[in-house]
Order: C-alpha cells, then sequence, then structure tokens
C-alpha cells in the first residue's frame, strides 16, 4: 500500500462546477470505483464536510481514531482533517462537501454561528424516528444541484443547507445555552488563531495577548466550550497534528518536529510519550498494523 499521505482538495472529489456537493455513500463509492485509494486510504481533506448516515451500521476512521456510524449518525468534519471509509458499503446516508468560502463569504452573523456552532461538536447522534425530517432539506439540496437554472443557484443552495444545519442542531443535544455568542465566537477566534500559529508557539499567554483578552479569560472560554484549559487544549491540538503528520508516514520526526513548533525531536518525543503513552515511533508501526 502507498502511505503518502494525500491531501486532497474539493474540486478534486467534487463532480460538480459549484463550490458545493451533495452525494449518496453509494454514489461515492461508484465514482471513485477505479481510484479507491481517494477513499480507502488515509487522506487530508482540504475542505469541508458532512455525513449523515441514513441506515445500516459501519465505523470511519478520523484523525486515526475508528469511530461507530449508524442510522441517525451526524459527523462534521472540518479541513485539514485526515480519515478514510471503509472498503465495505454497509451503510446508506449522504456526503455534503464544500470548501471554507463557501459558508464564511456573504452569511449573516446569526447564520455563522449556527454553522460553527454544529461544526464545533464531535459527533452526534439523532433519534432514528427524526431522521424523517431531515429528508425534505436533503432532496431539495439534491433537486437544486440537478437543476440547470443557474440564477441565484448558489444562494439557493447555500440557504438550504443552512436549514439544514438549524434542523441538525434542533435535533441534536448541542446546549447552545452554556455559552453566549460572544463566549463561543471568542473560542471560535482561539481556535482559528492556534491552528494557524502552533508552530510558532505552544504558549497560552501569547494567544492571550494576540486575542486581546487575559490569560484567565482565555481559560475561562476555554473551559465553558471545551472543559479543557487553554494550556490543555493547545496540548490536545498538537498531540492531534502530531498524529496527522505521523499518518503520512513519509515525514521523520525531525520534519515532524518542525511542523508543530518544537525545537528538538527529543522534545516531541518526550510531549508526544507524556501525553499518550506511546513514542511516535510506536505510534506509527500500531497504525501500520491496522491498516
Amino acid at each position: 500500500m502507498d502511505h503518502q499521505l494525500k491531501n486532497i482538495p474539493h474540486i478534486e472529489i467534487a463532480g460538480q462546477k459549484i463550490p458545493f456537493e451533495i452525494i449518496s455513500f453509494k454514489d461515492l463509492y461508484r465514482r471513485h470505483q477505479d481510484t479507491p485509494n481517494l477513499l480507502f486510504d488515509c487522506h487530508r481533506i482540504q475542505f469541508n464536510a458532512l455525513f449523515i448516515i441514513l441506515s445500516g451500521k459501519s465505523q470511519h476512521s478520523i484523525d486515526c481514531e475508528k469511530y461507530p456510524m449508524q442510522a441517525g449518525t451526524i459527523i462534521p468534519m472540518v479541513k485539514g482533517q485526515v480519515h478514510h471509509f471503509e472498503k465495505n458499503l454497509n451503510i446508506e446516508g449522504i456526503v455534503i462537501t464544500f470548501p471554507d468560502n463557501f459558508i464564511t463569504e456573504n452569511i449573516s452573523e446569526n447564520n455563522l454561528f449556527q454553522f460553527l456552532q454544529l461544526y464545533h461538536s464531535p459527533i452526534l447522534n439523532i433519534d432514528t424516528h427524526n431522521i424523517s425530517l431531515l429528508n425534505p432539506l436533503i432532496e431539495q439540496l439534491f433537486t437544486i444541484q440537478e437543476s440547470e437554472n443557474s440564477n441565484l443557484k448558489l444562494d439557493f443552495i447555500k440557504s438550504t443547507f443552512i436549514s439544514l444545519v438549524i434542523q441538525l442542531i434542533r435535533l441534536t443535544p448541542i446546549q447552545s445555552s452554556l455559552n453566549s455568542t460572544k463566549n463561543f465566537m471568542d473560542f471560535v477566534r482561539f481556535k482559528q488563531l492556534l491552528k494557524n500559529k502552533y508552530t510558532q508557539t505552544h504558549n497560552a499567554n501569547d494567544y492571550a495577548q494576540e486575542l486581546g483578552i487575559s490569560y484567565k479569560v482565555l481559560n475561562s472560554i476555554c473551559k465553558a466550550n471545551a472543559n479543557k484549559t487553554a494550556k490543555a487544549f493547545i496540548d490536545h491540538w498538537l498531540v492531534l497534528e502530531i498524529k496527522r503528520n505521523i499518518a503520512e508516514h513519509t515525514t521523520s520526526i525531525k520534519e515532524i518536529a518542525f511542523n508543530t513548533g518544537f525545537d528538538e525531536p527529543t522534545n516531541l518525543i518526550r510531549f508526544f510519550k507524556k501525553h499518550t503513552g506511546f513514542t511516535p515511533k510506536q505510534y506509527a508501526e500500531s497504525l501500520t498494523s491496522n491498516s
């Protein structure tokens, strides 16, 4: 098997000229029957995705961990995550894919909050009795996508997709009442800043200073939204990114250290073992044995 991690842009996987696609799992597998490595090998997506499982049972690998999928499972995936599909198609459902700018451009603050709220959440599940409530919006997205009428097509798709996001939030146990909009959006700002600067600094005080808030406030924001201190959240982020780098199988420990902001490989090895119980080499071997 070729273990080199593939970076997959949206234009490479989507069958649409517009920056959005909705497709069934069945059709997705059929599309890639001649290029199965794009599905079944670990790859890093350069777009966002949403999986909605309608029936069946399976599992899905996300950032080197396997998660169960069954009727009612909702999986939001964000740009930069590493995943792969199971070779046997044992589920029915849909996959929605879109790049960042599809959502971030020309969207109201309230709708952006709803979207980020869903995409901040882990894998979710809705009651199987409520799956039918999603069908009208799913069917409408397919209808708009297949329409030859290009007049305001993107706007129509975006508004329908946001309606689907809001419906999912209504049907899942996301507790928006726990955090104010400002508190949550400040946490999103922190996550974006961390994503852009984790190679430069691992110090929570540096992030608080750049955000224009105190370390104490940043800690409160992280505890409210992730149940972790700011330092613990940064450490969690680093462990995840190291795992993603290890999954590439072509990157040396020295390169991974550079990619994740460690001065020396020994510091990375010590940090990774402290948080996972494994050395990077042991972790890489475990991925190979499980593939």
